[in-house]
């Protein structure tokens, strides 16, 4: 009697536990921010004259380096790497009559890319200029 019981509670319980968890969301990762660091995306959100340091914030995260120039504005610079890996492979088979023949090949590529931002801000805390720069190797 017991684990007749014990079964109606688990068959109840079952899915509800399943439905609770196909709810759940997983939190974003924090480096999600460090890939808008793009050339495109640097081009459509930063505007001389325009552009503040919490949009800047907003859509770039916290930067690498902060220092101030000359005059005493501020300077921030954002400096993103990312590596790529890429294998591949590759098999085939083909006959002529009574002949034939199997190959088989593969693959490994890896890349590097690297991207720098320099923001400078005038005393209103608007963006001034800006430089980037994207290398790959």
């Amino acid at each position: 009697m017991f684990t007749f019981k014990f079964s109606k509670v688990w068959i109840l319980l079952l899915p509800m536990l399943f439905t609770l968890t196909a709810c759940m969301s997983t939190p974003q990762p924090l480096t999600d921010k460090n890939s808008n660091l793009t050339q495109g995306n640097v081009e459509l959100n930063l505007k001389k004259g325009v552009t503040t340091k919490a949009e800047v914030l907003e859509k770039f995260g916290s930067p690498n380096v902060t220092t101030r120039d000359s005059s005493g504005n501020d300077v921030w610079t954002y400096q993103r790497s990312a590596q790529v890996a890429q294998s591949s492979a590759k098999s085939g088979y083909w006959t002529i009559l009574l002949a034939g023949q199997s190959g088989k090949s593969s693959g490994f590529e890896s890349s590097s890319r690297m991207m720098t931002l320099i923001i400078k801000f005038n005393k209103n805390d608007v963006v001034s200029d800006f430089s980037s720069r994207a290398s790959d190797f």
